[in-house]
């Protein structure tokens, strides 16, 4: 996914810079990059974060980076933020999102004055440069912005800092969050409202769907309103939102444990195991839940060896990936021996990994595991915010499973009963997929549940991985 970090104060913004950027390290795997703006124009520094993390790389950076205006990112793609010089005058550029129709803006672009684009390493063009280069199609940043925001499919929230502030922009449906946070001096914007409570900042507001506002060390000002309709990604709260962090008003920790509270109610007089577990980190707060309203006790029979290995999802390949989960993960055999333990996920996307920690709880000496993914069934890939490195949908365990009963080309109206939970079809789904992952038994979070444990509007939240709605 990826996550942003800005400045606008009347003292030196670059530590602060630094550790809020930071703070968003958990979104993104691949790059970092940072910028501020001096008295004789934009600093830049981007680096590889992949084996090693953020504030490793940028150490030396800061020190020698000053400046009263900064913006960053850590993103999982693109190298960013850009620097760039057009009629619009100079601005760097960091964004996040995911543009679907990027050959059709190419197009558009090419053909509405010759221009070119650095190619990256994957022989793809820069999202981030993509986006620069449609909003200086217009006449003023701000009608460029809202122009990226009425003709990219799919999202793109952004931060583009001039010499004298940083312009700040929620993608037009609000799928990805943006905070403001104030102190005496100075602003800050930010993915993630936990990245600036220890530098000081305390909330000041969250942008609505499509606003753009103005930020400078004085004031922040709304120079497009927001927009009524929003489809904010229910999997922020899920999986991908940091705990201390809150959307909407919704704090991530306290909705997993209603998530885990609700798996509770929907299995209760079903299973009987001796202990609830959740699959580090994510799956914990779940799991936490489940045992606070089921009475059951709480317990790590694994735990997650943090000081040497990166996270599961950082190497390029599935296969390191797979090496790296299993490694990291070091069981406590006292208490798997003989016992009955329901496993919390935050969700089963291949289920390589999954299937992998069932069997070295069995190996273990486990006698059941029984697994409760806190969402529903991913029956889609992600649209919106590259959430998932799978290249095509029949990654998804569920859709190689759909593929086994039905075929390739399966019609919408067939997957539609897949996701109902009452339909014939999902139990044979779940059934297979349990069988195949040797669990004991497999219940999925409803989505109706999902809803209500985050307690917005339905009509807010993006389900589309869930259900295939818009």
């Amino acid at each position: 996914m990826g996550g942003f970090f800005g400045v606008a104060s009347k003292q030196s913004c670059t530590l602060e810079l630094f550790y809020g950027i930071d703070y968003h390290s958990h979104l993104g795997t691949r790059r970092g990059g940072m910028a501020v703006c001096t008295e004789r124009g934009f600093q830049r520094a981007i680096h590889n974060i992949e084996n090693s993390p953020f504030r490793t790389k940028f150490e030396q950076d800061v020190e020698e980076m000053e400046g009263n205006l900064g913006i960053g990112c850590i993103s999982d793609y693109e190298p960013q933020p850009l620097l760039v010089q057009s009629h619009l005058g100079s601005f760097a550029i960091a964004t996040v999102g995911k543009i679907n129709n990027m050959p059709k803006l190419l197009e558009y672009v090419y053909e509405n004055g010759r221009t070119h684009f650095q190619e990256m390493s994957n022989g793809q063009v820069n999202a981030t440069e993509l986006t620069a280069a449609l909003i200086c199609k217009k006449d003023s940043i701000v009608e460029g912005i809202r122009y990226v925001q009425e003709v990219v499919d799919g999202s793109m929230t952004l931060l583009v800092m001039t010499k004298e502030g940083i312009y700040a922009a929620r993608d037009r449906l609000g799928r990805t969050p943006v905070v403001i946070g104030k102190k005496e001096g100075a602003f800050c914007v930010s993915f993630e409202s936990f990245a600036y409570v220890n530098l000081g900042y305390e909330d000041y507001k969250e942008l609505g769907p499509a606003e753009i506002v103005y930020i400078t060390p004085d004031e922040v000002k709304t120079v497009s309103e927001p927009g009524e309709e929003m489809r904010i990604c229910s999997f922020l709260w899920v999986y991908y939102g940091y705990p201390t962090s809150s959307y909407e008003g919704i704090n991530v920790e306290e909705m997993r444990y209603k998530c885990g509270s609700m798996l509770a109610k929907r299995d209760r007089g079903n299973v009987m195991p001796d202990l609830v577990a959740g699959v580090p980190d994510s799956g914990t707060a779940h799991a936490i839940g489940y045992a606070n309203e089921s009475n059951i006790p709480f317990s790590r029979p694994f735990i997650k060896y943090t000081p040497t290995w990166p996270r599961s999802f950082m190497p390029t390949h599935q296969s390191q990936r797979n090496l790296i989960a299993r490694m990291k993960l070091i069981p406590v055999k006292a208490l798997i021996k003989e016992k009955k333990l329901l496993l919390i996920d935050d969700s089963i996307v291949r289920g390589t990994q999954l299937r992998e920690t069932t069997e070295f709880l069995y190996q273990s000496g486990a006698k059941e595991v029984h697994v409760r993914p806190a969402c529903p069934p991913l029956l889609y890939g992600c649209k919106y915010l590259n959430f998932s490195r799978s290249k095509s949908e029949m990654d998804l365990i569920t859709r190689r499973i759909i593929r086994e009963r039905d075929g390739d080309n399966v019609s919408q109206e067939i997957l539609s009963d897949y996701a109902d939970p009452c339909s014939k079809r999902y139990e044979e789904m779940l059934e297979a997929i349990r069988k195949e992952q040797n669990f004991t038994t497999l219940r999925y979070h409803r989505l109706d549940d999902l809803e209500a444990s985050i307690g917005i509007s339905p009509c807010k939240l993006c389900t589309y991985c869930f259900n295939g709605k818009e």
